[in-house]
């Protein structure tokens, strides 16, 4: 049985579950049964419907909806018309929050997370506590987190782009 982490880990606020996910390990099984292991170094929080940032802001859509869901579940989009961007759905239903994974050890940058992993819109709506093609386990030992700004976010103004909601391992 793997050590999978569990509804109660994401059911938290997403400040408290985006640094919590540093070192956790990403589990991704391929449809040929090949299996690897990730360390998540890097992840980004959005707040819910108050945060201009976050795709919850705007109100329920169609694009949005799991972001509505119970957190564990994963929230997937395409940016510029070719880079899946993978969130984790964090709080209770209807407390629409996802922190988003930018980067993996080795790995850097959200895209090149999907591409590396072969991630893509069907994985949106994964469940994390029950799928077998992905889900995260308890990981290493954390040594400094670091918090800074979110990335690529001038859009939601400048109180928004600045708030330190972006968590990495130094």
């Amino acid at each position: 049985m793997d050590d999978r982490l569990d509804s109660e880990f994401y059911s938290r606020d997403v400040l408290y579950v985006a640094p919590a996910l540093l070192g956790m390990k990403l589990i991704r099984c391929y449809p040929a049964g090949e299996k690897e292991i990730f360390i998540i170094s890097e992840t980004e929080a959005y707040k819910g419907t108050e945060d201009l940032a976050c795709h919850a802001s705007k109100g329920l859509t169609a694009r949005n909806r799991i972001m509505f869901e119970r957190g564990g579940h994963l929230y997937l989009y395409l940016i510029y018309g070719m880079y899946w961007m993978m969130n984790v759905v964090t709080g209770g239903r209807d407390v629409p929050q996802a922190v988003l994974i930018r980067g993996l050890k080795e790995i850097y940058g959200p895209g090149r997370v999907t591409r590396r992993l072969q991630i893509d819109g069907s994985f949106n709506g994964e469940d994390l506590l029950t799928s077998r093609k992905i889900w995260i386990e308890k990981g290493i030992k954390k040594t400094q987190i670091t918090a800074g700004p979110r990335i690529g976010i001038d859009y939601a103004g400048e109180f928004w782009k600045n708030v330190p909601w972006r968590f990495y391992l130094k």
